[in-house]
């Protein structure tokens, strides 16, 4: 017996059926959505994980500085007291070129995608 794919989790799912079979579809954050959760966390802490190619990763702390309508900036200090900015478009995210993950409080984080 199987199961259809939109049992597992109906809220990330949208699907039908088909000639007797089902399909399902994986809901996709889109550019303005993204924006708009990037946009409403401004001031607040976050972690990036970029990824630099060729298996190259980087993970950086720090202050998200700005939102803009193409990109946004993170402001980074290190422990030589240099501040460092960084900037990233929203498609970085959609692509998962970079990862961003929102620290509210110690324990609670919230990733954007």
């Amino acid at each position: 017996m199987s199961v259809p794919l939109h049992s597992f989790c109906p809220q990330h799912y949208w699907g039908g059926e088909i000639d007797g079979r089902w399909f399902a579809l994986l809901e996709k954050n889109n550019l303005s959505k993204i924006r708009k959760d990037v946009e409403d966390c401004v001031g607040k802490k976050v972690i990036l994980k970029a990824n630099k190619g060729r298996k190259k990763t980087t993970i950086r702390e720090g202050i998200l500085e700005e939102a803009y309508p193409s990109l946004f900036v993170v402001k980074i200090s290190n422990q030589y007291d240099s501040v460092r900015r960084v900037s990233y478009t929203y498609s970085d995210i959609l692509t998962e070129t970079v990862e961003v993950t929102i620290c509210d409080d110690e324990e609670r984080k919230i990733k954007i995608s």
